[in-house]
């Protein structure tokens, strides 16, 4: 079954993206108490559920036949080959610590995966960064945007030219066959930025203020939106899988091969 994104899906994505941000927003100046899901970093809170029951309610009186997935727990098998990824809140520990560093995202996706790494055919990606006001937008037929206006070509240049943003949980750095291969691609990079919100650093490689970008064992909902804008600002993305780990990797393209052969290597 071929599938798109309508121009309808792209609007309804970013109306999304706002209304699940402005709410998580409001909860959290009314008041928020956060639970520990795995660590204490990794925590959710009532903005979370609230957000993703929104977006979630929102898709299925407008677009019944697609499918959901949902960061906390949303699962719905739709008809239409097509399914929803959301991201109620990006950055929780950030959100909840007051950091502006937090957003709301989304994917819309092809339930086939298309490509030999299993990695999903995404076609359209929103990110919204309330406390900063920036909406990225892009995907299939959609080149990229920040806030409506087109954000200028990436250009190809090195990694030693380039930040670099990534994430590894502090309990990662006593695993040789992780910490390993992050060290040779981390060490390549100009410099590197690790600020927490897997979404919110993919917008800044599709707008330019990142470089590249590189996290292992990223579930779909922290990867496709972002995945869906690098690719419509014409930068570059990939999946390898090193020691058994799942390395998701975005950027100029001369970097990300950079990093996906460094990580190889290891």
């Amino acid at each position: 079954m071929s599938v798109h994104a309508t121009n309808e899906d792209f609007s309804l994505a970013a109306s999304l993206v706002r209304d699940a941000g402005a709410l998580a927003l409001r909860m959290r100046s009314e008041g928020l108490t956060a639970t520990a899901k795995t660590t204490v970093s990794d925590v959710v809170t009532a903005a979370d559920h609230a957000a993703e029951k929104l977006v979630v309610e929102r898709i299925r009186e407008l677009r019944p036949d697609d499918g959901i997935v949902g960061e906390e727990g949303a699962s719905v098998t739709g008809t239409s080959g097509r399914s929803w990824v959301i991201d109620p809140v990006d950055g929780t520990y950030n959100f909840f610590a007051g950091s502006t560093y937090w957003c709301s995202a989304i994917a819309l996706k092809a339930d086939e995966p298309e490509s030999l790494d299993g990695d999903p055919d995404v076609l359209l990606g929103a990110i919204f960064q309330p406390q900063e006001d920036r909406l990225w937008l892009g995907g299939e037929g959609h080149p990229a945007t920040l806030n409506g206006d087109p954000v200028p070509p990436l250009e190809d240049a090195s990694l030693d030219r380039l930040s670099a943003g990534t994430y590894l949980h502090p309990t990662w750095l006593l695993r040789p066959e992780v910490v390993g291969p992050w060290t040779a691609a981390a060490s390549r990079a100009a410099t590197i930025r690790m600020l927490g919100s897997g979404s919110c650093d993919l917008g800044g490689v599709a707008s330019g203020r990142l470089g590249a970008w590189f996290q292992h064992s990223c579930p779909e909902w922290d990867w496709l939106p972002g995945k869906a804008i690098v690719r419509a600002a014409g930068g570059s993305t990939a999946v390898v899988e090193v020691n058994g780990f799942r390395w998701h990797i975005a950027g100029r393209a001369s970097a990300v091969r950079e990093i996906e052969g460094a990580l190889i290597r290891a």
